[in-house]
């Protein structure tokens, strides 16, 4: 079975409660998950949330929705994601986060279809090792398999706490597969981290949100060419700014050299045309 896991927390330090902001009429779950469902491969939505009390209204969204779910560790996300997938028996997990509600089905099912196609492949996504999609639009698909290698190989903070981190730094352990968008898109940030970030998505939502229809990636980048003024909303917004904030606490050096430097890569080439 081919599902999407949702990792859903209201516990968010940088913008608390933000997955239930309301952008155009709908929370931005709702947006998101509006997303998932037009994806042509995922049969399944599966909330991976905390034990925590304050996450209760997320079960409550899920019971009232119908969607399954599973209440874990809120800094073990490896752990939640692997009982998760555990539970439900999921043999494909399409790892959707909670702050991205631009996700493109389209480039969602461009991934999953690929990894699907190449029967060796561990991992596949549009994020690694080169990012040239909008930062918000990030599809990764592994499998259980792999998943379960990971939940017990690692026991680093870092990589518990960021599902897929692990095998980004260990390439030779997996095999992987990355999609590369035709222009380097990397510099736009349609993902909610910040008060900026939901400024400027509702504005893009706005724009192009009409009559309950979903939009895709090329209605935005039409849109960013004619009103180019509206990035410079959160042009100074950082981007993973969740895995440098994990990386400083943990005190790794060279990963956050790394980071940085991939981060300048994407600013110097990133275009809209």
């Amino acid at each position: 079975m081919i599902a999407a896991i949702i990792q859903c927390r209201l516990g968010s330090t940088r913008l608390p409660n933000k997955i239930f902001m309301k952008i155009e009429g709908k929370t931005i779950l709702d947006h998101l998950i509006e997303r998932v469902k037009k994806s042509k491969y995922i049969e399944r939505i599966i909330i991976a949330t905390t034990t925590k009390k304050i996450d209760d209204r997320v079960v409550e969204f899920s019971r009232k929705n119908s969607f399954d779910y599973y209440r874990g560790s809120e800094s073990d996300v490896l752990d939640r994601f692997y009982q998760t997938a555990k539970k439900f028996n999921v043999d494909t997990i399409v790892r959707v986060t909670p702050d991205n509600p631009m996700i493109d089905p389209k480039v969602m099912d461009f991934v999953i279809k690929k990894f699907l196609e190449y029967k060796y492949l561990d991992y596949a996504s549009n994020v690694y090792p080169t990012q040239t999609f909008p930062n918000g639009l990030d599809t990764e698909v592994f499998s259980f398999k792999a998943l379960k290698y990971l939940w017990g190989k690692t026991k680093d903070r870092v990589d518990r706490e960021h599902v897929t981190f692990y095998i980004k730094n260990h390439p030779t352990e997996f095999k992987t597969y990355c999609i590369k968008s035709k222009v380097n898109l990397s510099s736009i940030k349609v993902s909610v981290d910040r008060n900026k970030d939901l400024i400027f998505v509702k504005k893009i939502f706005k724009e192009l949100y009409k009559n309950g229809e979903i939009f895709y990636l090329e209605d935005i980048t039409k849109l960013l060419r004619k009103r180019g003024e509206l990035l410079k909303i959160n042009m100074d917004e950082i981007v993973n700014e969740g895995l440098m904030i994990s990386l400083k606490r943990e005190k790794r050096t060279g990963d956050i050299n790394n980071l940085k430097k991939e981060l300048v890569i994407r600013k110097t080439k990133a275009s809209l045309f």
